[in-house]
């Protein structure tokens, strides 16, 4: 996460140069897809606009962490539950915690303490599964809350600068004492343009979030049910007999 971070101010740091030297070339017209949002960027006064930037930027930082680990949390649980099914089938209790404890992933680490605790009979066992799912669910979630801000501050962000660019624009309009669409217009298109920005990166950022709810959602679905099926597992082998 740490390298994340370093690398999000690395580039608003550079896209924000790009910028300031765009606006030092005077009002040459901007070609390139690229050149056009950094004059878009700038027109939207990049001050301001760079806010929005690091939102962008942050929530990416964020969501990329929780793609990469739910990816890696990611278990195969019927061939998981197989391998610990073997050992048990030979009453090799600590063989199949060791199969649960090699194997990356919470699916993995809730299996390993429902074994651990099997000896203490099937209340224990389910008990500690039920406690230790908890503790990997709080895991999975962990960073979603700051997903969440940087989607509500987006827009938020975007809606000050339209409020921004309207005051500009009266502020003209009161100093000139006349209503000309030339006086206006600079204040209303910061105030289009930063609407916009917020807009685009709370879509973004929204469409991962959902992402990861459904990937978080489809892990806690399998670990469900290879807490189910390791029970069953334990149950029919007798392991809590032994």
């Amino acid at each position: 996460m740490r390298k994340l971070l370093v690398l999000t101010g690395v580039l608003v740091v550079a896209f924000t140069t790009g910028a300031i030297d765009l606006a030092a070339q005077g009002d040459a017209a901007p070609t390139g897809a690229f050149q056009v949002l950094k004059q878009n960027f700038i027109d939207g006064n990049w001050v301001f606009m760079s806010f929005v930037l690091v939102t962008l930027i942050l929530g990416l930082a964020f969501c990329i962490e929780r793609i990469i680990t739910l990816n890696i949390a990611t278990t195969n649980t019927d061939k998981l539950l197989s391998k610990i099914e073997d050992k048990l089938v030979d009453g090799d209790l600590d063989g199949a915690m060791e199969v649960a404890r090699s194997t990356p992933g919470p699916t993995a680490s809730i299996l390993f303490e429902g074994l651990r605790h099997a000896p203490n009979g099937p209340e224990a066992s389910e008990k500690a599964i039920v406690s230790y799912g908890s503790v990997q669910m709080g895991l999975l979630e962990k960073g979603l809350i700051w997903i969440s801000l940087f989607i509500a501050i987006a827009p938020m962000l975007g809606f000050m600068g339209t409020v921004i660019g309207m005051i500009e624009a009266f502020n003209r309009i009161e100093a000139v004492g006349d209503l000309s669409p030339a006086v206006v217009a600079g204040g209303i298109k910061v105030a289009l343009l930063t609407t916009v920005f917020g807009l685009i990166v709370a879509i973004i950022l929204q469409i991962f979030y959902n992402y990861i709810v459904s990937k978080i959602d489809g892990i806690v679905n399998r670990m469900e049910d290879a807490s189910i099926g390791l029970v069953e597992v334990m149950t029919r082998n007798n392991t809590f007999n032994k």
